[in-house]
């Protein structure tokens, strides 16, 4: 997590991780070059920037002055791989990292403070990342979830076990008030907020498969009104293009972190 706004409207629309918990809350990005970084989202995305709250080397993208994914471009400094990683809100970071060592996965970092709150970055069982936050979410949670990725897909070796592993982490489809809702949809285990899809889990990734788009990882889907000119500014920004289609397109961005651009009909 990033940045916050603190005017008064948003303080008004704050919401916390006690009242929104087990979904998909931010997105972030460990990257080596902020200015390129920055040029490059800036062009296939749209996105706007402003400096993040934790120092030089953190942005913030802004879509319409809605907060909506953040940039570290500690990638070299702090020996972190370069990729996309999605943040899901919880009530405790700390038990959050507790149960992930319970069950099998790996705490990467923390938890640790970062004013207002606290984050940890895990891994699943297969290896797949993920973090967690605990604390204020961004000024209008719903406005976020509108204008940042139209959602997150795991791919990984066994959905039915994976869906297991995160709803024993981050309490899905408990008889907890406001939980997260996990169904089995089409092939694929998929999860809804307030009735919303944010993350679905599908089978198939191979653990020690080459291809890095095959791996147990969490997939980034980013909605655009222009697939065919997303891929087109990709390229001519120093990205590549994995693998293309009408609708969705997977890219990697001139670092070698992954995303995928989907088309706003299919939200």
């Amino acid at each position: 997590m990033n940045d916050h706004p603190s005017s008064a409207r948003g303080a008004r629309e704050v919401l916390s991780t006690d009242s929104v918990f087990g979904a998909p809350c931010w997105v972030s990005l460990t990257s080596r070059d902020l200015e390129a970084t920055q040029e490059f989202y800036g062009a296939v995305l749209g996105w706007r920037w402003r400096r993040g709250t934790l120092g030089s080397h953190f942005r913030t993208a802004l879509v319409d002055d809605v907060p909506v994914a953040g940039i570290a471009a500690v990638a070299a400094m702090w020996q972190m791989a370069v990729a996309w990683t999605p943040y899901f809100a919880v009530p405790s970071a700390d038990e959050a990292a507790s149960r992930t060592r319970e069950r099998g996965g790996t705490v990467a970092v923390g938890p640790i403070s970062l004013p207002p709150g606290r984050a940890a970055l895990l891994a699943d069982r297969e290896g797949a990342t993920f973090g967690v936050w605990e604390g204020k979410l961004i000024g209008n949670w719903e406005a976020w979830r509108q204008d940042a990725p139209s959602f997150i897909r795991l791919h990984t070796r066994d959905a039915f076990d994976s869906a297991i592993f995160y709803g024993e982490i981050l309490d899905w489809a408990t008889d907890r008030p406001g939980c997260c809702e996990v169904r089995y949809e089409g092939g694929e285990v998929v999860l809804r907020s307030g009735g919303d899809v944010v993350a679905r889990i599908e089978s198939g990734a191979l653990e020690a498969a080459p291809d890095p788009t095959i791996r147990p990882h969490w997939q980034v889907h980013f909605a655009v009104g222009d697939v065919p000119g997303a891929v087109r500014a990709a390229e001519k920004h120093g990205g590549s293009v994995l693998r293309e289609a009408e609708e969705e397109a997977i890219l990697r961005d001139p670092d070698g972190a992954q995303f995928t651009v989907t088309s706003r009909r299919q939200r």
